[in-house]
């Protein structure tokens, strides 16, 4: 077990080419006019920052609490075409996003990404019958040109072989899919990285206190630095309200009298130790529109999702024992006991949904990107898909480039000119770096642990290098943060000294995964918050 006293030091200088100090990027910001300034740091801000630094425009980004900090880091860890949407008729839709789930899985991001195979399994009494569930899988992999394999139905005892905890009793057939999985908090943070190449301003942790205005038009924001309570603004020709849940919190500080534009759902999952290794995962048809997924994900099992309307405050949400019971309920539909055991949980998580407002079941809701503009010219952007942030950026940018008087358009590339499946940084085989981690070690010293070496080669691609030198010329940062868990010390001082984190959640919860782990335990929460600490 960790203890405060292996914690490595590392004196008191970061390492060479790490990020400009808080208060840098805080005089940076408060000196010049941007022309764009996008508020909210989840995926659907960071990718329209990217894209707008790629267009050449100047281009601020500010969120109140950390990258990925909400809902983009509490997502079911999908790039998928979306296979419940052909229950009503969206085939182009699923065409759409199987082209950019392939894209962002094979050539802009192979790296964070992995292919997954899905057993649909059709029960007796289900909603379901074999022969219609075999259809909608053959036409969802046609709708993607059959790039990941045709889509077919198989027996029970050959899904069982790959599922060992699958349910087999009434189970009449399994149909098979194939869609991607990624680990959200850190494809979010190498798109955050991507916009900063491109020449994006970040920084998080600054919460917006109010908007500037000139003539009654939105050109910047007083924001407080909430690690040390410095208060500064920032100004711009334009400003973008990405704030997801908070997207008309944002829009009243623009005008009070605005009409509510969005209508929030929450998703519940829950994370549970496996108790025998799952090569495929189950997505389980709860009714005729929703299913429920058992997901092999980071060496555990991922259960979800909720679906539900909810009206609190965005900060409030989490998983409650309803949901905890629902979930479990769900999953044992297809799921043996015991891999159900309320004991296997170790973390449990909520994110909220951005829907468009209006009535009707939160469960059949259109999943879209809402644009709007306000009465101060901020336009407000929510709601959308993991799987398709990219296109949500260009998205974003066409509306820039067409807004009325065009303010932008003649300072950006059109899209149309960029690249269109730019890759994120550390793109690489995952598989050839795991290689070279294992074969690469130091001369003096114990090579690196496979499960490390596959770990770093699977969130940092080409990076895990970098992270790899910090481990040679200080061994103690070599050593694994917990015993049970891939990550070593090295990538805490690479998430202090390269990717923006702050505080001891930023690092547990969303660079590493010790905290869905469960292995977030008070000496290591110290000793990271020791190793953050240790700092210019």
């Amino acid at each position: 077990m960790t203890t405060l006293q292996s914690v490595p030091a590392l004196g008191t200088h970061p390492a060479s080419g790490s990020l400009p100090s808080r208060a840098e990027t805080r005089d940076q910001l408060s000196r010049a006019t941007y022309d764009l300034l996008v508020i909210g740091g989840g995926i659907l801000g960071i990718s329209t920052a990217w894209h707008a630094a790629q267009s050449g425009l100047r281009v601020a980004l500010v969120d109140a609490g950390d990258f990925a900090g909400a809902t983009s880091s509490a997502s079911s860890k999908l790039l998928h075409g979306g296979l419940r949407y052909l229950q009503t008729g969206a085939v182009k839709l699923v065409a759409e996003n199987h082209f950019e789930r392939r894209a962002v899985s094979r050539e802009v991001a192979p790296h964070l990404a992995n292919p997954l195979t899905f057993y649909l399994p059709v029960y007796k009494g289900g909603p379901h019958g074999a022969a219609k569930l075999g259809a909608g899988v053959f036409a969802y992999s046609a709708l993607s040109a059959f790039g990941d394999g045709v889509g077919h139905v198989i027996s029970p005892a050959k899904a069982q072989r790959d599922v060992p905890e699958l349910r087999t009793d009434d189970l009449k057939a399994v149909a098979v899919y194939r869609d991607d999985q990624m680990n959200d908090a850190r494809m979010a943070l190498m798109t955050v990285r991507a916009a900063v190449d491109a020449g994006a301003v970040v920084l998080n942790h600054a919460a917006v206190t109010g908007l500037r205005f000139t003539r009654g038009r939105v050109t910047g924001a007083e924001l407080k630095d909430s690690t040390d309570g410095t208060e500064f603004g920032v100004d711009a020709r334009l400003v973008l309200n990405a704030t997801g849940p908070w997207v008309d919190h944002l829009r009243k500080m623009e005008d009070p009298n605005a009409a509510p534009s969005i209508r929030l759902s929450k998703g519940a999952h829950l994370v549970l130790k496996r108790t025998r290794p799952w090569r495929a995962a189950l997505a389980t048809p709860i009714d005729k529109y929703r299913i429920t997924f058992a997901l092999p994900w980071e060496d555990m099992l991922l259960l979800g999702t909720t679906d539900e309307e909810y009206e609190g405050d965005p900060a409030d949400v989490s998983v409650t024992e309803a949901d905890t019971a629902q979930i479990l309920d769900e999953a044992a539909f297809s799921i043996k006991d015991q891999q159900l055991s309320r004991d296997l949980i170790t973390y449990s998580f909520a994110g909220l949904r951005v829907l468009p407002g209006g009535p009707g079941d939160t469960s059949k809701a259109k999943r879209e990107t809402v644009v709007t503009e306000g009465r101060g010219g901020m336009l407000s952007v929510a709601g959308g898909k993991w799987t398709t942030f990219r296109h949500i950026g260009r998205t974003v940018m066409n509306k820039l480039a067409a807004l009325p008087g065009h303010p932008l358009a003649e300072d950006m590339e059109p899209m149309n000119a960029l690249p269109r499946k730019l890759p994120l940084p550390g793109i690489a085989n995952p598989n050839a770096v795991a290689h070279r981690l294992l074969i690469d070690g130091p001369a003096p010293g114990p090579r690196m642990a496979p499960d490390t070496a596959r770990h770093l080669a699977t969130h940092y691609g080409s990076l895990a290098f970098d992270i790899a030198r910090l481990a040679n010329e200080n061994p103690a940062l070599a050593e694994r943060v917990h015993p049970d868990a891939p990550e070593i010390w090295a990538q805490v001082a690479y998430a202090r000294d390269h990717e923006w984190a702050e505080t001891a959640d930023d690092v547990l919860r969303r660079r590493t995964t010790l905290t869905i782990r469960g292995l977030a335990t008070d000496d290591v929460r110290e000793g990271v918050e020791k190793l953050l600490a240790d700092r210019d």
